[in-house]
């Protein structure tokens, strides 16, 4: 068994990677910022592969400074900036658009039509959230609409989407593993937080085909 955990923190402007000992005190740290994309007022955008190669750099930093290598980590963690929302090509890994950040603000008016058309009391029972443009959901069937092709691709399996804890795990395991956890999928609104699943009825009303989920 390694000698080390390997914590990644993907955060919002910067991506950590911290190395626990046995005894869990830190004995390496590598930090590194990435840039931000502002295309119009209140949208946010990262460049999917600046989280990745981030990643991939800041894991060898702290590898470097503590002399260890790859086959001296027991176990990787992933924490991450939740809400931020990609979708790429399940053949080559390849994200179809910019990452849309958790803070951008380019679905309200979508909503504002799912509180129109009914849906809040449903979308909250389930979920514990609200329809707003911080979560997941109407981000993903943004770029399904705004992408060509992609709304096609996506109902016959050809794409993935996912948070970014997703995306770097997908990265990680050469594609072999599509995949999240409760406390990231809980902030999509495609969640019911109580039967503990993907709801089919809230992909529904919000346009994500059910095929692009972990």
């Amino acid at each position: 068994m390694g000698d080390y955990v390997l914590a990644i923190d993907q955060g919002t402007t910067s991506t950590r990677a911290l190395l626990f000992d046995r005894e869990l005190k830190v004995a390496a740290l590598s930090q590194q910022e990435f840039p931000q994309y502002y295309p119009r007022s209140g949208w946010v955008e990262h460049d999917a592969e600046d989280l990745w190669e981030t990643t991939l750099a800041t894991c060898r930093e702290a590898l470097a400074q503590a002399r260890a290598e790859a086959r001296d980590i027991a176990a990787i963690g992933i924490t991450n900036q939740r809400e931020t929302t990609l979708i790429w090509e399940r053949d080559s890994g390849r994200p179809i658009h910019r990452a849309i950040v958790w803070q951008d603000r380019r679905t309200a008016q979508r909503c504002a039509k799912l509180r129109d058309d009914g849906h809040e009391a449903e979308i909250t029972r389930k979920t514990g959230l609200l329809p707003d443009p911080y979560f997941s959901a109407t981000k993903a069937a943004w770029i399904l609409d705004h992408v060509e092709g992609a709304r096609e691709a996506a109902e016959s399996g050809a794409l993935a989407f996912g948070t970014v804890d997703s995306f770097l795990l997908w990265r990680l395991t050469g594609g072999r593993h599509h995949a999240s956890d409760a406390t990231n999928a809980s902030r999509t609104l495609l969640y019911d937080i109580h039967a503990g699943r993907w709801d089919e009825a809230l992909c529904a009303m919000t346009g994500v085909p059910r095929a692009l989920l972990p």
